[in-house]
C-alpha cells in the first residue's frame, strides 16, 4: 500500500455538497486562518476507517499526504500517524514524535491539531523534557501555539496540570481567537478533574484574560458562580 492508493480510496468517498459547507466552516477564504485548504467532504468515521487499513505506510508516504492541499489527505495521514505511534516501540515513538513536530506547517487547521497533538506530542512528552512545547507556545506561529496548548490535554487526562497552566499563562494574552478557545478548553478540562486548581488560576488571571478564554473556562461552573466571575466579582 502507498499514498497514491489511499488518495484514490479517499477520492471515492468525496461529497461535494458537504465539502462546500466545510470550506466555509474551516475558514478557507482569502486572509482567513484556513486559506487555501481544500476539502473533499469526507466524514471523520470514514477517514478513520480508511486510515486503519494503511497503518503500514512508510513516513515518506505520510509526508506525501501531509504535503497536500487537500484537508482529508492530511487528516487521514495524521490518523495513520497516531495509530503508528500507539503501536510503536519507544525508539520509533521518538521518530514519529519528531516527524509530527517538524510538520507543524502541515498540521494547519484546528481539527488536525485537536484530533492528534495530545495523542502524539502529549503522550510522548508526558514523562520527558517539555522544552519543545514551550518553544512552540512562545512562537509567532498559530498552529505551533495551538499544538503546544492542546498537547497538554494528555497531561491533564493523567492529572498533571503544571505544564498546562504554565503554557496557558504564556498564551493568556494571545490575539487569536483559536488560541483563546484552546486555552479556555484546557482550563475547563483541568477544572473537571480539579476545580480548585482551575479556580486558583482564574482568581489570579481572570480579569486580564480575553473573554473567550474565560467563557470557555467557566462553561461548566454553576450559573451563579459564572455570572459573578463574568461581572468581575470573583
Amino acid at each position: 500500500m502507498n499514498a497514491k492508493q489511499l488518495k484514490q480510496e479517499l477520492n471515492k468517498l468525496k461529497n461535494p455538497a458537504r465539502a462546500k459547507i466545510l470550506q466555509r466552516f474551516f475558514k478557507t477564504g482569502k486572509g482567513e486562518y484556513g486559506e487555501g485548504d481544500i476539502f473533499l467532504g469526507i466524514t471523520n468515521p470514514d477517514l478513520k476507517n480508511a486510515a486503519k487499513s494503511y497503518v503500514s505506510l512508510e513516513l515518506k508516504d505520510i509526508q506525501e499526504l501531509l504535503d497536500s492541499k487537500i484537508h482529508e489527505y492530511r487528516q487521514a495521514s495524521l490518523f495513520i500517524l497516531t495509530l503508528k505511534f500507539e503501536k510503536a516501540e519507544e525508539k520509533d515513538k521518538k521518530r514519529i514524535f519528531m516527524f509530527y513536530m517538524k510538520n507543524y506547517n502541515n498540521i494547519n487547521n484546528w481539527d488536525l491539531v485537536d484530533l492528534t497533538s495530545y495523542k502524539i506530542a502529549g503522550a510522548y512528552l508526558i514523562d520527558k523534557d517539555k522544552k519543545m512545547l514551550y518553544e512552540f507556545a512562545r512562537s509567532n506561529h498559530l498552529w505551533k501555539k495551538r499544538i503546544a496548548m492542546i498537547s497538554c490535554y494528555w497531561f491533564i487526562k493523567n492529572e498533571k496540570y503544571v505544564d498546562a497552566l504554565k503554557i496557558a499563562r504564556i498564551l493568556l494574552n494571545d490575539k487569536h481567537d483559536l488560541i483563546h478557545k484552546a486555552v479556555g478548553w484546557m482550563l475547563r478540562e483541568i477544572g473537571k478533574r480539579d476545580k480548585k486548581t482551575e479556580e486558583n488560576f482564574l482568581k489570579r488571571y481572570y480579569k486580564q484574560m480575553p473573554r473567550t478564554i474565560l467563557r470557555y473556562a467557566i462553561e461548566k461552573f454553576p450559573e451563579p458562580q459564572r455570572q459573578k466571575i463574568l461581572k468581575g466579582k470573583y
